[in-house]
């Protein structure tokens, strides 16, 4: 005979356990199938897009589940071939920064000298933006070069990202080159 000595707050554990066992056992709790139902609701009825992580160059596969036109969701793309649907912990956080208070949803501008950030329309943004490097594209434009064509500029530099994809870093690096920028470069190369 085996002798156990068991204090009353030991006991009262053991007997919990051993209850909630019988309980499960006997009526038939399958962990498998209430876990897959908690999935279920959060991402009810969401719109999956997959997309790629922003923070580094490595590029791991993300799927973003929307509703009603919010970030509900987000997890790593287990068909992705990189991550295979793991995310490090920067990835996993990837909804802050649709949630985030403190993200900017309207243009910043800042007048040079000035102190203060003010706030202007996307479309006076991308004209003042176009219109700038018209002007310092037209100023600095250098045709030849000790008799040779060159066709550059050397007053705009370009730096893309990891949160670009192929086709937008292609394109990017296309008008970069079309307006003669010397000075291209890239996130993961640096």
């Amino acid at each position: 005979m085996v002798e156990m000595n068991l204090n009353r707050r030991q006991f009262l554990k053991l007997s919990g356990a051993a209850a909630a066992t019988l309980a499960i056992v006997e009526l038939g709790f399958d962990e498998k199938n209430v876990y897959a139902k908690t999935k279920e609701f959060k991402i009810a009825k969401t719109k999956v897009t997959p997309t790629i992580c922003c923070y580094c160059g490595v590029g791991c596969g993300i799927l973003v589940h929307t509703k009603n036109n919010t970030v509900v969701y987000t997890e790593g793309d287990p068909d992705n071939p990189i991550n295979e649907g793991k995310l490090c912990s920067k990835g996993t956080t990837i909804r802050q920064l649709y949630t985030s208070k403190k993200r900017l949803t309207k243009p910043l501008y800042r007048a040079p000298g000035s102190k203060k950030w003010e706030e202007k329309d996307w479309e006076w943004m991308l004209d003042t933006i176009a219109k700038r490097v018209k002007e310092t594209r037209d100023a600095s434009f250098i045709e030849k070069e000790e008799g040779i064509t060159v066709n550059k500029t050397e007053k705009i530099a370009s730096l893309g990202g990891a949160a670009l994809d192929n086709e937008e870093t292609y394109l990017l690096a296309k008008l970069m080159r079309g307006l003669g920028v010397v000075y291209l470069e890239h996130q993961a190369r640096i």
